[in-house]
């Protein structure tokens, strides 16, 4: 979900006409390096958002930069960006000037990190990328496969699988998993079917609800309060050594044993038995 994000007023999100935005952003001018130094080192004494603001306006290209190498996976560019940009302001506020990196190397770091995180959180319903090596692989995997030319859809042959694990740091299965994972992406449930159809069916007109509907859910209701109804009448037609036995050996969470209940009342454990089984013959008879 793209996030509004603003400085008194100041908007980093980008608008949805591309074109219109990167026109935009070209006007401000890159920094010097004592340029940069000067303005890091005044809004960290400050914390003026105008002097803010100089330095986020010269790296807005930057992102743009990150962004456009994270375009095949699909998602929208403009927020992409938009949580680039709010990496670029986080990195704004936590710089120090005086450990001699330019801040465009600082500011990279956040970029990338915001943008991935969102990738990770958007690219699938299903979580993925939940520790480093994992991260790692969802976003080198790609590029690799790029790389030697396997950008269709046919399966890694296990030496290819050896190479790219050794050169990630991870197993053949977690390549095999993840390269699974990127050819299968989560596919909405309203695409239509046959785009050259007229009646426009979608994948969830074919879905069954396996849910009682409401008559059913109302008559299975009606049934159980019926039911426990009848029962409470016909405890009546037992005695309460019979009540009390049949519940401890069959309503219980844990049945009391026969020899514990022969102990308690001072009869054999057949005798408990019996006592049990008339029980229940009682009751089936009161309720039929």
């Amino acid at each position: 979900m793209q996030q509004d994000f603003t400085l008194n007023g100041f908007d980093f999100s980008p608008e949805i006409n591309m074109a219109r935005y990167l026109q935009r952003i070209r006007k401000f001018p890159i920094l010097t390096s004592d340029q940069e130094y000067s303005l890091a080192v005044q809004y960290r004494q400050t914390r003026d958002e105008k002097i803010a603001k100089q330095l986020i306006n010269s790296h807005l290209r930057l992102v743009v930069k990150v962004v456009s190498k994270y375009r095949g996976y699909g998602l929208p560019i403009n927020e992409m960006i938009a949580e680039g940009n709010i990496g670029l302001l986080y990195a704004v506020n936590k710089f120090e000037p005086d450990k001699g990196f330019r801040f465009s190397t600082y500011a990279l770091w956040w970029i990338k990190a915001s943008v991935q995180k969102y990738i990770l959180n958007s690219w699938s319903l299903v979580k993925i990328g939940t520790t480093a090596a994992q991260k790692k692989l969802f976003f080198n995997l790609r590029k690799i496969k790029n790389k030697l030319n396997l950008t269709d859809d046919r399966e890694l042959s296990h030496s290819v699988l050896k190479d790219i694990a050794h050169s990630l740091d991870v197993s053949v299965q977690d390549v095999t998993d993840m390269n699974m994972r990127l050819k299968s992406h989560d596919g909405s449930l309203n695409i239509t079917i046959d785009s050259s159809s007229d009646n426009g069916s979608e994948w969830m007109d074919f879905i069954s609800d396996g849910r009682p509907n409401q008559e059913e859910s109302y008559a299975y209701s009606e049934t159980m309060i019926y039911r426990r109804r009848l029962f409470r009448e016909a405890l009546v037609c037992l005695n309460n050594r019979e009540k009390d036995i049949l519940f401890k050996r069959r309503m219980s969470d844990k049945a009391v044993t026969l020899d514990d209940l022969s102990k308690f009342y001072s009869i054999s454990k057949e005798r408990v038995r019996q006592i049990e089984l008339n029980s229940i013959r009682k009751l089936r008879k009161a309720i039929l």
